[in-house]
Formats: structure tokens, sequence, C-alpha cells
């Protein structure tokens, strides 16, 4: 099949997190299955945009923000309507990875003016928003979206948030996890690594650096030699980053930029533990992605997969704390038994949950029309395993983790970004100004990364 991917914004720094992320993951796998595939985005970085990423043919214009100030919602670049158009003459099937933004609506429209078969995957982006701006922006976004053939979510929880934005008479909405694909397993035993803790994440105030280096500080206080890293573009939150480690951290805590996949991939497999403090993740690529390699995870309670990977032992949830993430760290650092048996259920549930080869499976159905997996439990009961937000939020909203609590979406994805399967809410995380898009990621809800 030849089949066209549109995703907002792919930039050098991973800046859009997980959707950018995710649909190359797709891509790639699509690709080694013999279909004809295709990414159009918009471009930010040093120089002209790449003609690849990996496998993935990639075409590019320039990001143009044509409202200041507004975010991802605002950029766009004129002559990429009109490659949208060329591109979907000959396209079997459009896939858009679609957040409330100028790009997700252009493809949206051309894709129904072309009448070709078109996806959406919302990646925790769209969900309630009340502001004029949204309820302006979704008089012409919503009936797009609702003439898709499939509309795909990552969780329960997220399904009942976009069917309340669309109401009667949108597509179905299927569950689809993001997807990974697993590392070689390590010849022979699991070799212990250094006490070095990562943060991998936009730095952002939903992702709560903060809260990391304030889990860091109770950590060194009983491990000494433990070492703290934070990788990530700054979305705001650096200056308290660094205002905290200069409080005494330094030496202990440093702030290590932005990572290109590459990069991200060793930062991973070097890591000891991998620590994501962020609240109301859509999802969590970035657990996906450390657990792959064998890398021990900590996470938050509001995490979108949380609850899956507590079931079979492949993190330690949190109620997002420092001090529970300290005690969680600490245990991890202090005990090689446990790591080891973490990081092979880790391995384990990105085999049988989130492969990429089932998600290729899931998405090949899609693009024929052949997938009739009824995901819509009515009684909202999260049976799909990855409801993790579900009746979680109130808490923390009150406790006011980050100051985005409360925000049920988006980031889909950690939304570190660059690399395979980042959360998406990030990529429009909690920004009302970008037309509901939570952040991201945090469109990412997201999530990237």
């Amino acid at each position: 099949m030849r089949l066209l991917h549109v995703v907002t914004l792919v930039s050098d720094d991973g800046a859009f997190g997980g959707p950018t992320s995710v649909a190359v993951a797709q891509l790639e796998e699509l690709a080694a299955r013999g279909h004809d595939v295709t990414l159009m985005s918009l471009w930010r970085g040093r120089g002209r945009g790449p003609r690849r990423i990996g496998s993935v043919r990639l075409r590019t214009r320039p990001a143009r923000a044509l409202l200041p100030g507004r975010g991802f919602l605002a950029l766009l670049h004129p002559l990429l309507v009109r490659d949208l158009w060329r591109a979907m003459r000959d396209a079997d099937a459009v896939h858009v990875h679609a957040g409330r933004d100028l790009v997700s609506l252009a493809a949206l429209a051309v894709a129904a003016l072309r009448r070709v078969p078109c996806v959406a995957q919302t990646h925790g982006m769209v969900e309630p928003r009340t502001s004029a701006a949204v309820r302006l922006f979704d008089l012409v976004y919503l009936p797009l979206l609702r003439r898709t053939r499939t509309c795909l979510v990552l969780t329960e929880h997220e399904r009942r948030m976009v069917d309340r934005v669309l109401g009667p008479g949108g597509p179905p909405l299927r569950v689809l996890p993001n997807g990974i694909r697993p590392a070689p397993p390590e010849p022979g035993r699991r070799q212990p690594r250094d006490p070095h803790v990562l943060f991998l994440a936009r730095l952002h105030p939903r992702k709560r650096p903060e809260a990391f280096v304030e889990m860091a500080a109770l950590v060194h206080r009983e491990m000494p030699e433990a070492r703290f890293t934070l990788y990530g573009p700054d979305d705001g939150s650096l200056p308290a980053v660094r205002r905290l480690i200069a409080g005494g951290l330094d030496g202990v805590v440093r702030y290590g930029g932005a990572l290109d996949p590459a990069e991200a991939r060793e930062a991973y497999r070097s890591a000891a533990v991998h620590v994501l403090a962020s609240v109301n993740e859509p999802f969590g690529m970035t657990v996906i992605e450390a657990l792959a390699v064998g890398t021990p995870v900590v996470c938050t309670d509001t995490c979108g997969i949380a609850g899956e990977l507590e079931r079979r032992g492949a993190a330690v949830v949190t109620d997002g704390s420092p001090r529970a993430m300290a005690d969680a760290v600490r245990a991890l650092l202090g005990d090689p038994e446990l790591c080891d048996r973490m990081a092979e259920a880790g391995r384990r549930v990105v085999e049988e949950v989130f492969s990429i080869h089932a998600v290729a499976d899931r998405l090949e159905d899609v693009y024929r029309g052949r997938d009739t997996a009824r995901t819509d439990h009515p009684d909202g009961d999260g049976r799909n395993g990855y409801d993790g937000q579900a009746g979680r939020h109130s808490r923390h909203t009150q406790d006011g983790y980050g100051g985005h609590a409360g925000r049920d979406s988006q980031d889909a994805q950690d939304g570190y970004g660059g690399h395979a399967g980042r959360d998406s809410r990030d990529a429009q995380d909690g920004r009302d100004d970008q037309v509901g898009q939570d952040g991201r990621d945090d469109q990412v809800g997201q999530e990237s990364r």
C-alpha cells in the first residue's frame, strides 16, 4: 500500500515529542513489510530538513509561525498544503497524527477534498476545552475529524475524552497503544550499571523536572555516589532547574541538553534507573523505550500505562511525590537482583504488549477497513489494561504537581521527542493558547517525548 502519514513538526531537538517518534516507528515497521511509506511535516532546525529518517521518506517545509506566541498551533507553511494535495493523489490511505493545530487541520481538509481514506490518531491531544479560541477552531476542525474512517486513541480514558469532544456521528474510536521494536537481549546476565539516574523529557512544568531534582537531593543524602542527569529541550522549566542545582547539587545533578535519537538510546542503556516524573501522562513512551533496553523505571500512578506495568512487575509506580520517587530509586539502586527482575519483566511487557509488530498488524487492518476490534467498553472499566489514569486525577489536581495537574490528556507520550515512541501530549502540554493542546510535547499529550 502507498501510505502517507502527516505529523505537525519534525525538528532536530525533538520538540514535538511523541507524535513524531510514534509516526516514525510505525512507518519504519510498515516499510519493512513492503509498504511504500512517506511522512510529511514541517521542519525546524539547523539547515534543510533531512530527506529520510531511518528507512522513512520525509518531505518537509520550513515551519513558519503564522501567529506569534501560539506555539505549535500556528505553525504552517503555505506550500505544505500544495504538497499534501499532490501527495494524497496517489495515496491508498492517509494517517494524520492529529492535534488542534493548522497542519492537522490542513491535512484533514485535503484528505476530505481528495476523498482518500483517512485515519486520525490523536495522541491525547484532543480533549474537552472551553476557551473561545478552542470553540472557534473546533467549528472547522471537528467536522473534518468526524469524517475520518477511524480515530485511534491510546487508552480507554482518552477514548472517553475524544468521544465527549466529537459527540454523536463521529468515527469509530479504536484503542491502539504505542509500540516499539524490542531491543535484542543482553548476552548473559545483565551487567550492573553505575548509579546514574535519568530524566529524559521536555523541561516543561507538566513533566516536573523540578520534582526530579528534589528527588535527587533526597537520594543523594543517603547514597552520595548517585548521579542524576536531565536531558531534553527547555520548555520553560530550565531556569528553575538550574536554581535548584545551584542550591548545593552541583556535581550531583546536571542538565545535558537535548539529545538526538541515537544519543537518547545510549542514555537509556547507560542509566541504572529512568524516572518519569510527569503527571497525567497519556501513555509514557519514554518508559517503554527505557524498558526495551533493560533499564528499570520509576513512574507516577497517573501515567496511562502505569496499571499495566505495575501488574506485570515492570515498573515501580509511585504517587509522584519527590519522597516516594526517592524511596523507589534508592530501592532499585541498592538491590541489583530487583533491578534484574524488573529489567526482565520490562523486556517481556514490551514484547508481549507494546511491540511495534502488533501495532503494525492493527494498522494494516485499519487501513484496509478490516479492523472490527471492539474497544468501546460502555462501562469504561479499562479492560484493555491501559486506563491507568482513570479516577486518579482529582488527587493530583489538589496536590498541584507541576502546575498542570488535572489535565488528562495530552502528550500522549511522554513527549521528549525525536526518537521512537515519545509521548505526545507534551507537544501541546497544557497550553490553552494552543487551542487546547496539552502541551507538548506536549502536543505531546504529545507525548511525545
